[in-house]
This record gives structure tokens, sequence and C-alpha cells, in this order.
């Protein structure tokens, strides 16, 4: 696999390639092969977490003088959440570069939340040992810290979106399941999130649960953009 187009992608260049072929190396295709079990991603996962948590907790200080410890805490926790991670990753597309053992290929590994999760932190240690703590940062503010004002939603996204509703209007809040897709071991399931009679988020998932999650957080965006619901939703 060329690894070329996700440095191009991401903008930067790796001295070392082989730091980026471990980021991307799932312990199940380490296994497959009879590596060392430290070539694996999860050492550099296990830096890039600590990475993470310091590049986002300097940038939250520097940014947002004025937002209290407790609130600054919530909201490094909602970045650096799996669900976030997952959608900075699809948004990047970085399942597709992953190497994967057969059964977690068959099993939907690309596109598993705590996989490709778990690679973007491993990705980020990876950046932070080959070119330093600024490029490491440089990477996080340009693909997890982007948009942060949306992304900082998606922790819990269906209470927000719950509570937001209750305060603004008298519309029902449900979601309905409209596509489930794939065998049994690789499900793909697709939500509405409804207000009153209106669609107002659609989200996918390997559960119903992720599918509500994601549909309850891009009716949180739309709404963002918008100002307001729709009258036809009340």
């Amino acid at each position: 696999m060329k690894l070329e187009g996700l440095e191009k992608k991401i903008g930067y260049q790796f001295q070392d390639k082989s730091l980026l072929k471990q980021a991307l190396c799932h312990s199940s295709y380490a296994n497959e092969h009879h590596w060392d079990r430290l070539k694996n991603n999860e050492r550099l996962e296990f830096l890039g977490d600590a990475v993470l948590e310091l590049a986002t907790s300097e940038f939250l200080y520097k940014n947002y003088p004025k937002m209290p410890e407790g609130e600054a805490t919530r909201t490094r926790a909602s970045i650096v959440c799996e669900q976030t991670l997952a959608l900075c990753a699809r948004e990047l597309g970085l399942g597709k570069w992953l190497f994967l053992g057969k059964g977690e290929e068959l099993t939907g590994g690309r596109e598993r939340d705590s996989v490709t999760s778990d690679a973007m932190e491993a990705l980020l240690g990876a950046i932070y040992l080959d070119g330093g703590f600024a490029n490491a940062k440089e990477f996080v503010k340009n693909f997890i810290l982007n948009d942060i004002e949306h992304k900082k939603l998606f922790y819990d996204s269906k209470t927000i979106l719950q509570e937001t509703i209750q305060g603004e209007t008298e519309g029902e809040l449900h979601y309905k399941l409209v596509k489930e897709e794939g065998p049994d071991h690789n499900k793909r399931f697709t939500v509405e999130a409804y207000l009153g009679e209106i669609v107002i988020g659609t989200g996918s998932g390997r559960t119903k649960k992720a599918a509500e999650q994601e549909a309850a957080y891009y009716a949180l965006v739309d709404r963002r953009k918008k100002g307001s619901w729709s009258k036809e939703c009340i």
C-alpha cells in the first residue's frame, strides 16, 4: 500500500516511514503476520492520547481565555472521546489506509469507531515522534480541532439535542431506522432524527445507538447553521 497519498492529505511527510506504517498497523494484522506484538499501533496510540490531551488543553487555554476550568474539562473530554475521533478519522478517510487482519477486514474494521479512533491517536503519536510537538499540534489543529464548536457537541449529541428541543419548541423528537444493510457480523444502520414529522438529521453507524448519536449531531449542526428549528417542526 502506497502511503504517500495519506502524507499528502495530512500535509506532513515522514522522515521515518516505518513510524507511519506502524501507526496504521492494527494488532490483527501484526498477529496474522506473526510480527512482534510491539510492532502494532497500540504503543503509538498510548503516546498519541497524551499528546492530544496536551495539545487540546493548550488550544482551549489560549483560544478561550474566559472559559472556566470545568467547562474546559468537559469540552476537552468531548473532543478526545472515541466518537469524535472516529468522526475525524472518517472525514480524513483514514480507514482505507489501515493494515488489518483478514478477520478484522471482513467484520468491518475500517469503519469501526474503536479501530479508527485508535489509529487517529497512533498517527498523532507517530507525527510527534517524527517531527516534534509543533507538527503534532498542527495536525490536531487541522484535523481534530477544526470546526470545534460543532465537534464538541458530538460527545452526547442525543442528550444535547433533546434538551435544546425542550427549551425551544413543543415538538416531539424521535428516531426512525430507515436502512439496515450488511451481514450480521458487519451491520450498518442508517437512522433519521425527526422533530414532529420533519427530518432534522441523518446518521449511520455499526449500531443503532451510534447511528442515532450521529443523526442527533448533524441535527445540532444544522440547527446552529440556520439559527432556529423550522416552524414546520413545531
